[in-house]
């Protein structure tokens, strides 16, 4: 994981040089989670079961405390099922989320990511209102080796693309499809409906194996607050987080799982083709930490 200007684990690594583990080890702590996004009720939840740890083992070296920092916060993770479920053939999967968190080019990176484990991969350009959308969404495809079914004409219904990109993979064996969706949310009822009725028009050919919604890390709290509606209407059953060009945020994706309930599933942390990654609790925990 890169390392921002500020980072958890830079802030950590002066905390744990320290000859034992003081009064402002734990105020360090709680400063340094803080300000990587945790909030404060998991910070304080953190904090309270690293005490009784240190407490129960009756030790007072910094760097049990960071061992016991990055086991709590595997545990944490490891609270949610992170596996993407694309078994069906083909695999269905509904990108959906607010404008301008980074939809189009995770759809790029996520055909990439899936063709590095040998899957075949078509994209359909449901965000039919935005006319740039469909050509960004061209270009990140063509980037991530995937076919692309466009709409027929401007405007099309985006039910419809969705029904021919799934028509597209069973005519020509693709093995996962991944379909665009709008995200504008000024009419939060119409878009709910437009996403309903995608869903109906999809399950009528094809199960839908995965709902992921994408989250801007760099937004925090607020991001969550504009996907509400996703969330409750979309039948979302994964997160990305996107922008998490570092630890400085990497608390965000235990808060937004916690919050949610719903498991993060991918990772995108950079802005070149290959920067999507899968979620692994116990990796993700050793870069925060480390």
């Amino acid at each position: 994981m890169a390392e921002n200007s500020w980072s958890l684990g830079r802030a950590l690594r002066g905390m744990f040089v320290k000859p034992t583990i003081d009064d402002n080890t734990w105020d360090d702590l709680e400063t340094a989670l803080l300000t990587a996004d945790f909030g404060p009720d998991i910070t304080e939840r953190i904090i309270d079961e690293l005490r009784e740890k240190v407490e129960r083992f009756r030790t007072t070296d910094p760097r049990d405390l960071q061992r016991m920092l990055k086991e709590t916060l595997e545990e944490h993770f490891a609270k949610f099922d992170t596996t993407l479920r694309l078994t069906e053939r083909p695999a269905v999967v509904l990108v959906v989320g607010v404008n301008g968190v980074g939809k189009t080019t995770t759809i790029g990176k996520f055909a990439k990511y899936l063709q590095r484990y040998g899957r075949s991969v078509v994209v359909g350009a449901a965000d039919t209102f935005r006319a740039a959308a469909v050509d960004q969404l061209a270009t990140w495809a063509e980037r991530g080796g995937a076919a692309i079914v466009r709409p027929q004409q401007e405007g099309q219904d985006p039910a419809s693309v969705a029904f021919q990109t799934i028509d597209y993979a069973k005519q020509n064996g693709v093995e996962i499809v991944l379909v665009d969706t709008a995200g504008r949310l000024h009419t939060k009822g119409g878009l709910m409906d437009e996403l309903t009725k995608i869903r109906r028009v999809i399950e009528k050919q094809a199960p839908i194996s995965e709902v992921l919604l994408v989250l801007d890390a760099t937004t925090g709290q607020n991001g969550v607050m504009q996907a509400e509606a996703f969330l409750e209407h979309a039948g979302v059953t994964g997160l990305v987080i996107t922008k998490l060009d570092g630890s400085a945020k990497g608390g965000f994706v235990l808060a937004v799982q916690e919050r949610t309930g719903i498991p993060v599933k991918l990772l995108g942390q950079g802005e070149g083709v290959g920067d999507l990654t899968g979620f692994t609790p116990h990796v993700f925990a050793s870069a925060l930490v480390d």
